[in-house]
């Protein structure tokens, strides 16, 4: 069956990662790009169903925008590759994580599979490709949204690159990468890629009847898969999981400070910031936003509309914490009750900012833990650009990355690696158990020689006192 635009690619080319919120989120920005190679049977088009195979569960879209080779390009200069191009159109770059073993990188059973390939449902010509608009929507919620002044490597450097050692033959397509928000989706899912001006390709999930034969490489999910396949940073580096989460929340963040402590991160206290409100706990993963002082041309160009703190609350999921550098100015408002209720509804477990709150009264009705240094009435645009998102970021004196672990409680916030959030709510929990035993005796007029710390005959007692719960 022929493609709706006519579309016949000798060949489909994708770019690893093109993005600078997807390179925050997967830990690593490229020098150069990279390629792979997409065979032109997987193309699709809107309207098409995407089969999720028998015995995978890791099935991930990632929202694109593909170049559509216009004239044959071989060895084109940097200036002259856009002259090569016909137009853009949405594509969705589907792939079964569950595969990612089976073929050492080259993503040929993980991205090639029929279908995996949907573009359409128009081509757009004439348009800037500096000043383009890209969004992603699962089952009608938002999930990516990203320009393509936020790209690495611009079109016309993509072109000429490839066209350096191949040439690219008109009708070929090139995949230009993914922002950050690409996640995996299930049967019944509906994901659709907008290419502003250009319309919506819409693709629904199934899952295929088929039992799997059983020669070849079989489907196989691991941690590392599943952390790359569910996307953001907290996956990569290790999931909170509900058992670590649950621990954390039972544990004070004075008790966080001394396990950090006795691992030699000492830099872990956001310093400066009260909560809204002392009776909630927070416990979630950073998503990180950045503040660049104003420059007030620099704000008329990227800070109206649709800018970098509006889009980084509209990419929250669900167990995330927001967590804003303003390099500890307290000039201005960072965020107001309205961004605060949206990221609220899609799931937050907090707000953490250096500088100031505006609407702040407004917080005390939300059950939203937040975290900042003064009230502000004013607007961000007095004294800060919103710049980007999912960027390491200074926050109170410490470093947020991406993914980092967040706890807070009426005394304040810790941030914690998320490779040691499992180790240290168990140790944080062991910690406060012997230090209620030790409460306890000193509250009946224990002296504190020889019970903190505990020496020997204490922490036989300490133990007993356990057995006898």
């Amino acid at each position: 069956m022929a493609h709706p635009l006519g579309l016949t690619p000798s060949k489909i080319i994708a770019v690893h990662l093109n993005y600078r919120s997807r390179a925050a989120e997967r830990g690593r920005v490229p020098a150069v790009p990279s390629y792979f190679l997409k065979p032109p049977s997987s193309l699709s088009w809107s309207g098409r169903p995407v089969v999720r195979p028998a015995g995978c569960e890791l099935l991930a879209f990632e929202g694109e925008i593909a170049i559509v080779v216009g004239e044959r390009a071989h060895r084109v200069p940097r200036e002259r590759a856009l002259g090569c191009v016909a137009g853009y159109t949405a594509a969705n770059d589907f792939g079964v994580h569950d595969f990612k073993h089976a073929d050492l990188g080259s993503n040929l059973r993980a991205k090639g599979q029929d279908g995996y390939t949907p573009v359409g449902p128009a081509i757009l010509t004439g348009a800037d490709p500096a000043a383009l608009r890209l969004r992603t929507y699962v089952n009608g919620e938002l999930v990516q949204d990203a320009g393509t002044d936020e790209l690495l490597f611009g079109f016309d450097v993509l072109i000429a690159d490839l066209s350096r050692f191949m040439t690219l033959e008109p009708g070929d397509l090139v995949l230009t990468g993914t922002p950050a928000g690409s996640t995996v989706v299930r049967p019944g899912d509906v994901v659709e890629v907008e290419l502003e001006g250009a319309g919506r390709l819409r693709n629904e999930v199934v899952a295929d009847p088929e039992p799997l034969p059983a020669w070849g490489a079989q489907p196989r999910a691991t941690g590392e898969t599943r952390a790359a396949a569910f996307g953001s940073a907290a996956a990569r580096t290790g999931a909170l999981d509900e058992e670590t989460a649950a621990a954390l929340r039972s544990v004070s963040t004075a008790t966080l400070s001394s396990q950090l402590r006795r691992r030699g991160i000492d830099h872990h206290f956001v310093e400066g910031v009260r909560p809204t409100r002392p009776d909630l706990r927070m416990v979630g993963v950073a998503r990180t936003l950045r503040y660049l002082p104003l420059r007030e041309d620099v704000f008329a160009e990227i800070g109206g509309g649709m800018n970098a703190q509006k889009r980084t609350v509209e990419e929250i999921r669900p167990g995330e914490v927001l967590v804003i550098e303003a390099r500890g100015d307290h000039g201005a408002g960072t965020l107001g009750d309205i961004l605060a209720l949206r990221a609220l509804r899609r799931g937050a477990a907090g707000v953490v900012t250096d500088g100031g709150l505006r609407d702040s009264p407004s917080f005390a009705a939300l059950d939203l833990p937040a975290y900042f240094a003064v009230p502000h009435a004013a607007v961000l645009g007095r004294r800060h650009v919103p710049m980007d998102s999912q960027v390491p970021v200074a926050c109170g004196g410490v470093l947020v990355r991406p993914g980092d672990v967040l706890v807070g409680d009426a005394e304040g916030v810790v941030v914690i690696p998320p490779g040691l959030a499992a180790e240290v709510a168990r140790d944080a929990a062991r910690q406060e158990d012997e230090e209620r035993f030790i409460y306890e005796r000193v509250a009946a007029g224990a002296s504190v020689d020889g019970l903190y710390p505990m020496n020997q005959a204490s922490r036989e007692a300490y133990q007993a006192w356990r057995d006898a719960r």
